[in-house]
């Protein structure tokens, strides 16, 4: 990017950024925080003096915050102007963003479950295979015909798990011994997300103990990262399967993913899919 690009993006960003605060100001009287209403206002909303009071923070400070001119700023003072301006969870990530800071991780999913919608995704994605995960790979939920052609079973709980201690799955992968290495990165890569959660530790411990060869994968401290991957399976029933895999993530469920099977073009795996669901397809009455 060149000097001028930069400065040009430099620019937009505080001007988004001074927009952004003065609007979430203006929404807001001094009774809604709590304040003595002083009257008639020439503008609506909080002035910059309240939101710097109430945020415990120098006027001067926060002006310069608004004019995208702060220097030092942390996420505890964004935190403190964010809950004076009552941003929401969406807003308060864009307030980093603008402000130069990475956004905090959002919380784990409460647990209740896994959305209807979800489930109803995951059987109108049938017959190609769908499951959804959770941040410590554990699944979920899974479509119908995941445990038929992706080799899971019914004590299965944990993809990590399963890829390197179920022998049915890994004799259904021609590619295991390939795709083994950048599956223990992808979780080391995970778990680096989340420094603060133990879970991912006792997972990798209790694996360690019954797979030599995770132990020494794991050893190697490689990370990646990545949502798409070509899988390859050998079925007995249904012949050579290929599918291409996208991992998405589910914004109103923090730290969900689902993963989606598409069969690659070219591979006659799409022919053998539309077999499946002829063979799962309802009989016609009458």
């Amino acid at each position: 990017m060149s000097a001028e690009n930069a400065r040009a993006d430099s620019e937009r960003r505080r001007t988004e950024l001074r927009d952004f605060l003065h609007s979430r100001r203006a929404r807001l009287t001094p009774a809604d925080v709590g304040m003595p209403d002083a009257g008639r206002r020439r503008t609506p909303g909080l002035r910059r003096e309240e939101v710097a009071v109430l945020a415990g923070v120098g006027v001067s400070w926060y002006t310069r915050l608004e004019q995208g001119r702060a220097e030092n700023v942390s996420a505890e003072v964004l935190d403190a102007v964010a809950r004076t301006l009552r941003l929401d969870p969406a807003e308060r990530r864009h307030l980093y963003l603008l402000s130069g800071l990475n956004p905090p991780l959002a919380p784990a999913a409460p647990d209740g479950g896994v959305p209807a919608e979800l489930h109803r995704l995951l059987e109108a994605w049938a017959p190609r295979p769908a499951y959804v995960r959770d941040r410590h790979w554990n699944l979920v939920a899974f479509g119908p015909t995941v445990p038929e052609l992706l080799g899971y079973g019914e004590n299965d709980h944990n993809c990590l798990v399963t890829f390197f201690t179920n022998a049915r799955y890994r004799e259904l992968q021609p590619e295991w011994e390939r795709a083994a290495r950048s599956v223990v990165a992808r979780f080391r890569g995970d778990a680096a997300r989340y420094p603060d959660d133990p879970r991912f530790e006792a997972i990798a411990d209790d694996l360690k103990a019954v797979s030599r060869e995770f132990a020494e994968l794991w050893a190697l401290h490689e990370v990646a990262e990545g949502g798409r991957a070509v899988k390859a399976v050998i079925h007995p029933d249904h012949g050579d399967l290929v599918f291409e895999s996208t991992l998405l993530t589910v914004p109103d469920l923090p730290g969900y993913d689902i993963v989606l099977y598409n069969p690659r073009p070219g591979t006659g795996t799409a022919e053998v899919l539309e077999r499946i669901a002829d063979r799962d397809r309802p009989a016609r009455v009458g």
